[in-house]
Formats: structure tokens, C-alpha cells, sequence
């Protein structure tokens, strides 16, 4: 992976001004830098990359500085050596790892004046050294000398790059012939550093003559006896060879079974059971010849079989099918799964068109909701109907393209993407994928997965999908792809429009309890290692559980608190207590501590200036207080809690249609002069967005300056327009779910969200009031009581975030 540049921060915190004669210093542990040669250094110190990322935002030089003893992990002054190299930064290069790599040029030679403190790296005031090019007789001689010397170097190097040979000859200073030659010489880094620190350039070019010339003597020793021992062929060297050539010989004969060639045999009538396709199949055989003729010991004798065995072990042909039986399917759905009358409906119609056509290309189906509400066991039961293997396949936190669709073979260590594992370990062709958290796919500098998966997705190519590692087509169309969400607007336009959505809402209280006495109750008996008949769990304590102490939109919270009520019995039992344990709602405290929920409602709404309004969340509906209070001042509007941009000009929306209204209304315009209106939603720390809390805001307005209190029994939601238009939102049923689960009596919904009431659970739609709003006088005319509390007190308490429709 090649590294990539990387332009350091803007933001970074501003320093004093470096003086004219200073220099940022970057401190290196075993690199001499010399003037003229362009070096990559690699940094890892905090001082060192704050002092290069200074340096590259200020266009400034730098000054590369051996310290004095390599294992020092944070040189001062008295650890830097005093002669070091000027340089100018090329290239400053952050790899993919997170390492920092500096690419300089040298410039000049500089001797250290003094060290100055203020900066978070070194900064020295320095003197420019600048080099002597006087050619006398003497330093013209000792340069011709050392030029041969650096040749002759060069050319007994193993495998020495033309280019530097070329760039040795072409040079014709002596002092840059001597920093050239002691640059590329494999010696020490004081060494380097002493030749640095000679200025005189004859006595430079002496030091490096000598070096050279011992340098000189060990390469030519190297040479021989490399020479000698290519040429030096023992008995039992000469036997291998001779025993490896006659394995070959066998093998192009293909005479015997023993060793290599009854494992290549093996691999034969494995690839011919495989019942791969021909064009597959040709690719296999011509691996396998590959396998044949190379040595065990190859590199890519591994890389080759293992290849072939994921050849041999995918599911190739599709096996025999059993007919789909809808009544089956009903019951299987019914036992698995309590309420969700729609989306079994749905499943059992998707069933019934497999069955009928089962070359068919069906539609992919994406279970969008909340956590908990048995997305994923959908699935599962999907599978059990169609009586087919089920995988799982997780996407969450998945970056990488390849994790899709595979690495190239040419990667050490590479293996097919996710899709063909799954495959291979449910071993069948035709079986039910679920992927798992499809809307928590990330793109990082690795591609995009959800790019990817639109080949996978799309039943009109995925007939021929193409894994990277096994570089041949396989057919995924008789896959049963379903995916699953908590939300669908992170999922990519194009990969959400090859998906079926069906939204799973949240469960009712009636529904939860109905789900904790069939399935949880039980399940949590078994994992305690409680037998039936031991504990007795009434359906009054699950109803306070439910209540009390997990107000979620799935069930998997409850599942928890059940099991510790149950654990708690478990423990009775292992104390050696006999007889059936009751556990009534007068034990839940003891258990499950205090309640964590209480009925807030009527509370909150008691005093003027405080609405209900219903609140939209990835993890499913909520209520959202809306308070309002009037101050002395002179007409703002101010507005806290972290509302997002879309909430503030809901509220200022609001603010204005009082105001118009206020004759109506019967409040007196004067009022709004003289007093500033304070908007705010508590829960300050968490975030609030969304068009959605209009109504509210108009009514806790309304409410504040009618001195009116909105009724307590009432939530509501909608947006609003300037002409006092209740407009549309989304969420509907997750919001009308929450309200009930809440305590909520009476529902303010938008009259163009009619649509949307029969996506509310009966239950709710049974015991729930429901205001359709035209108009916000209807509003007025619905939510408000008609007399004057006798106190007026804000409460400051919240729960959750509205979200846009």
C-alpha cells in the first residue's frame, strides 16, 4: 500500500516568531543528512512532527541534528551534536499507519550558536556554514583519487542501480564528491557524522579515501568468496537435485501415486465431484497444473492450494428444493413471533411467490426498526419455512470494499469477502443471508462496501457476481438475501432502492407483555437452569417491569430485568429453599431496585407554558417536553436546549403565528414587548433537530401568554407554516406508540398523516384519542384547559430528541 501526502493542520496553535538567524530543529537518532542529497527521514517524537508540521506550514527550513546517543527518547540541547545540515522539506507524507515521514533536501552545512527556548520543539539561532570549492593541485588530486575510489565501490555493490553510478561519475565538486560517496557508504552515523562536521575539504576527501579504500577491501573479499560458495556444490546439495528433477520427471510421466502425486489425484476427483460449471471448472484444472509442476517449497504453493480448496468446497450445484408450504409457514411464523400481524402478512405473501415461481427474481427485504424488535429472528424463521441453511453476516463498522468482494490473490494472506464465506459455511447455494445492520456501513480509504453490495443486491447481475480472490463468477440468485436496519437514512440511495423496506414499529405494552410470558419467561428459565413450576412471575410483575423499569421500543432490556428476577430466585434454589418462589411486584424493588421510570406527564404540564410534543429517535418514538416562561425584557427570543437549526425556526415560526393571532387569542400585543420569551427543551447535552415540534412550540406559547395550561392527558406533533398550516411529519407510528406507552390519553396529529393510521397498532389506535389538525386554532381549541391554573412554576426536566420526518 503506497503511503499517501498529507497536508498538515491549519488550526494548529500559533507560536512567536521565529528570529531571522534561527532554525526549527528536527533531532534524528541514526540518519546524517548532507548537503545536496535528497533523504527520507522517518519521525514518530511529538516535538519532532509539531516541529516539521511548523516548518511545512510556515515554508521554512528545517535543520536536520544527530543527537548524541540513540536511545534518548526526548533530546534537549546537551544531547544534540553542534554541526548539522540545512534542509528544505519536499514532501511531508503521513502512511496509512499513522507513521510521519519527512522527504529533505540538504542544503548547507550549519554549526548550532545557541538553543532558544518558547517553542513546544527545538529552535536554535545557527551560522551558515558555507563550502570552499578552491581547487588547488592537492584537493584536484586527492578528488581524482577519490573518484575512482567511488566507482570502483559502486560497481561491486550486488545489484547497483545504473542511475547511481551515472550520478557518482557526473559529479565535479570535490566537497559534493565526498558528501556523495560517505551518503551511500555503510558505516556508522558518528562516522558520517565526523565527516559532517570536517569542513576543510581536503582533509574531508581524505577521511572518506580512507574509509572507502577499507570499504573497498571488504566488498572484493565479499565477492570472492560469494563466488566460491555458488561454485561449491556438495554430495548431498548435488543428491537433492538430482532426486527433485526426477520427482519432476515422474510427474510430467505421471507415473505413481505416492506423496505429491496422489495428493494432486486427490485434488483431480475432488475438482470432478465439485459439479463445478465448465468455464469454473477449466480454471480449476489449470491451477492444479500450476500445483503440479511447482515445488512444495514454493512461496506460492500454499497461495495455489488453497486457492483450489476454496474451488473445490463452494457450493456449486443447487440442491434439490423443498416445496415451500404456506400453512407451515403461518405456524412457524405464529410460534416465533407474537404480533406483527402486517409483516407476517408480507413474509407469507413473499413465501407464496417463491413458491409459485421459484425461478423468479424476488425482492430483496429490509426489516427497518428499532433495536429489539426481532428483526434478525425474522430471518431466522424465514429460513425455517423455506426449509433452508440460515447465515448471518454482519456489516456493522465494515469500511473496506474487500470485505465484500474479497483481495486479489496477489495479497499475502488474501481470502474471498464475507458474501462467499457465508456461502461456503452455510453449503448450499440457495440459502437465506441475512446482512445484519446493513445502515451501520462506513466508506474509508479502502472503497465503499455499500458500493459493493449493489452488484450483490441486485437480482438482475448477482447471477454473475465475481469475487476478487476467486476471479470467476458465481451465482448468487437462488441466495435468499434479507438485510436489516435501525434506520434507513444512513443506507445509500441506490442500495436502499434495490430494497423492500417493511418497518417494524415498537411493541405495545399488552404486546410486551404477551411476548415476556411466551417467549422471554421461558428463555431465561432454561439459561438460569430453572425447571417449570419453580418460579411463579405473575402478569402484574412483568406489567411493573415493562413500566417501571424499561421503557424501550423492543424487548431486549425486559428480557434482561426478567432474567435477574429470575436469577435472584435461582439463588433461593441453590441455597437449597424447595417448593415453587412467587416473585409479586411488592419484590421488584428488593430485585430490580427503585424504578427508574415514573409518570412525568401531568407534572410537566401542569403550570402555563409547557407542551407535549412526540419525539422520532433511531431507536424508536419518545415524548418531548417543550417548556416556555416570559421574563422581563424587551422582546428576544431566546431558545436553549441544543436545538438544531431546523427546531429554532420552528420556534420562531411559532413565536410569529402567536403573535399574529394574539387578538384572537386574547392576549395583549404589549405583553410581547415588554417581556423576552424563553423557549427550552431540557437535556441540554443531547443534540435536537427536526420540523416536528412546531405544534408544540405554538401550544406552549399559546399557553404561556393565555396563562392556560395544556392539558396533561395530550401529546402532540406536527409541523407548522407562517399561515398557520399543521403540515405533515413522519414517524407516526413510532411516535403514536410512545405516547401510549407513556400514558397518553389524547393524540394531536397532522390530518394529512391520515394515512398513516392504520400503521398504528390497534391496541394504541383503540385506546388513544385522536385530534386530526387542519389548522392550528384547532390546536388551541383541542389541547388547551379552559381555566387558569392558580400556580405557575417551570419544571426543567426532558427526554428525548425530535427528529426530521
Amino acid at each position: 500500500m503506497s503511503p499517501t501526502e498529507d497536508s498538515p493542520s491549519r488550526g494548529a496553535a500559533s507560536h512567536p516568531p521565529l528570529p531571522p538567524d534561527a532554525l526549527i530543529i528536527v533531532p534524528v537518532r541514526n540518519a546524517v543528512l548532507f548537503p545536496g542529497l535528497v533523504f527520507p527521514i522517518a519521525i514518530g517524537r511529538p516535538k519532532s512532527i509539531t516541529a516539521a508540521q511548523q516548518a511545512v506550514r510556515d515554508q521554512r527550513q528545517v535543520g536536520i541534528l544527530l543527537q548524541r546517543d540513540a536511545e534518548v527518547a526526548d533530546p534537549e540541547a546537551i544531547d544534540m551534536h553542534r554541526i548539522g545540515t540545512v534542509a528544505s522539506i519536499v514532501r511531508y507524507i503521513t502512511a496509512p499507519d499513522g507513521t510521519h515521514h519527512l522527504v529533505c533536501q540538504g542544503e548547507q552545512r550549519f554549526q548550532i550558536i545557541e538553543f532558544l527556548s518558547g517553542w513546544p520543539f527545538l529552535v536554535a539561532r545557527v551560522l551558515r556554514l558555507p563550502e570552499s570549492e578552491t581547487r588547488t593541485p592537492e584537493v584536484e588530486a586527492r578528488f581524482v583519487h577519490l573518484k575512482a575510489q567511488a566507482v570502483e565501490s559502486v560497481q561491486l555493490l550486488p545489484q547497483a542501480p545504473a542511475e547511481l553510478l551515472a550520478a557518482m561519475q557526473s559529479i565535479e565538486s570535490p566537497s559534493a564528491l565526498a558528501d556523495f560517496a560517505i551518503a551511500y557508504m555503510d558505516v556508522k552515523p558518528t562516522e558520517k557524522q565526523e565527516i559532517l562536521e570536517t569542513l576543510d575539504v581536503s582533509a574531508r576527501m581524505e577521511k572518506v579515501a580512507r574509509l572507502l579504500s577499507h570499504r573497498i577491501e571488504v566488498l572484493r573479499l565479499s565477492q570472492k568468496i560469494g563466488e566460491k560458495t555458488k561454485a561449491a556444490l556438495d554430495e548431498r546439495q548435488r543428491e537433492v537435485l538430482l532426486r527433485e528433477q526426477m520427482a519432476a520427471i515422474q510427474r510430467e510421466l505421471g507415473e505413481g501415486e505416492e506423496g505429491k502425486s496422489a495428493e494432486m489425484a486427490e485434488l483431480d476427483r475432488a475438482i470432478t465431484k465439485a459439479g463445478m460449471p465448465k468455464e469454473i471448472e477449466d480454471q480449476a484444472r489449470k491451477e492444479l497444473r500450476r500445483l503440479q509442476r511447482m515445488p512444495e517449497a514454493a512461496g506460492e504453493y500454499g497461495m495455489v492450494r488453497t486457492y483450489l480448496d476454496w474451488l473445490i468446497e463452494l457450493p456449486w450445484s443447487l440442491p434439490e428444493e423443498s416445496p415451500i408450504d404456506i400453512n407451515e409457514a403461518r405456524r412457524i411464523l405464529d410460534e416465533d413471533h407474537y404480533g406483527l400481524d402486517k409483516i407476517k402478512r408480507r413474509i407469507v405473501e413473499y413465501l407464496a411467490v417463491r413458491k409459485l415461481a421459484p425461478q423468479g427474481k424476488a425482492p430483496i427485504l429490509c426489516f427497518a426498526g428499532p433495536p429489539g424488535v426481532g428483526k434478525t429472528s425474522l430471518g431466522q424463521s424465514i429460513a425455517r419455512a423455506m426449509n433452508r441453511k440460515f447465515v448471518r453476516v454482519s456489516l456493522g463498522g465494515v469500511h473496506d470494499e474487500a470485505e465484500i468482494r474479497g483481495h486479489r490473490r496477489t495479497y499475502i494472506g488474501a481470502l474471498p469477502g464475507n458474501i462467499i464465506q457465508a456461502i461456503r459455511k452455510a453449503g448450499a447455494r440457495n440459502c437465506v443471508m441475512m446482512l445484519d445492520e446493513i445502515d451501520k456501513l462506513g466508506a474509508g480509504i479502502q472503497g465503499d462496501p455499500g458500493a459493493a453490495l449493489l452488484e450483490v443486491l441486485d437480482p438482475e447481475q448477482n447471477s454473475t457476481f465475481r469475487d476478487n480472490y476467486l476471479g470467476v463468477p458465481f451465482d448468487l440468485s437462488r441466495v435468499v438475501f434479507l438485510t436489516t436496519a435501525n434506520m434507513l437514512d444512513t443506507i445509500p440511495g441506490p442500495l436502499r432502492d434495490r430494497m423492500e423496506i417493511i418497518s417494524l414499529a415498537g411493541y405495545t405494552a399488552d404486546e410486551k407483555l404477551q411476548i415476556a410470558r411466551r417467549y422471554l419467561v421461558r428463555r431465561q428459565m432454561e439459561a438460569n437452569g430453572l425447571q417449570p413450576g419453580q418460579v411463579e412471575l405473575p402478569d402484574e410483575a412483568i406489567r411493573d417491569v415493562i413500566e417501571l423499569y424499561t421503557r424501550e421500543s423492543g424487548v431486549r432490556n425486559l428480557e434482561r430485568e426478567v432474567g435477574k428476577v429470575l436469577r435472584h430466585a435461582a439463588v433461593r434454589f441453590a441455597e437449597g429453599q424447595s417448593g415453587p418462589i412467587r416473585v409479586g411486584r411488592e419484590d421488584l424493588t428488593t430485585i430490580l431496585g427503585a424504578a427508574r421510570f415514573e409518570d412525568e406527564v401531568a407534572m410537566r404540564t401542569s403550570v402555563p407554558g409547557v407542551a407535549t410534543g412526540l419525539a422520532w429517535t433511531p431507536v424508536g418514538g419518545d415524548i418531548l417536553f417543550i417548556e416556555a416562561t416570559r421574563v422581563p425584557g424587551g422582546g428576544r427570543l431566546i431558545l436553549t436546549g441544543q436545538l438544531g437549526d431546523v427546531m429554532k425556526e420552528s420556534a420562531q415560526a411559532a413565536l410569529s403565528i402567536v403573535k399574529n393571532r394574539a387578538a384572537a387569542l386574547g392576549i395583549d400585543i404589549g405583553r410581547f414587548e415588554k417581556s423576552d420569551i424563553h423557549i427550552h427543551v431540557p437535556a441540554g447535552a443531547t443534540p435536537k433537530d427536526g420540523p416536528s415540534a412546531g405544534v408544540a412550540m405554538f401550544m406552549a406559547l399559546t399557553s404561556l401568554m393565555t396563562d392556560r395550561t395544556v392539558r396533561s392527558d395530550t401529546a402532540m406533533t406536527g409541523e407548522i407554516s407562517l399561515r398557520g398550516l399543521v403540515l405533515p411529519v413522519g414517524g407516526i407510528k413510532e411516535k403514536v406508540v410512545a405516547a401510549h406507552r407513556a400514558g397518553i390519553k389524547r393524540v394531536m396529529l397532522p390530518a394529512r398523516n391520515r394515512k398513516d393510521f392504520e400503521d398504528i397498532p390497534e391496541e394504541a389506535r383503540n385506546q388513544l384519542e385522536f385530534i386530526w389538525l387542519e389548522r392550528v386554532e384547532e390546536a388551541v381549541a383541542a389541547g388547551l384547559d379552559a381555566a387558569a391554573p392558580a400556580d405557575a412554576d417551570t419544571d426543567k426536566a426532558t427526554r428525548r430528541v425530535d427528529v426530521p420526518a
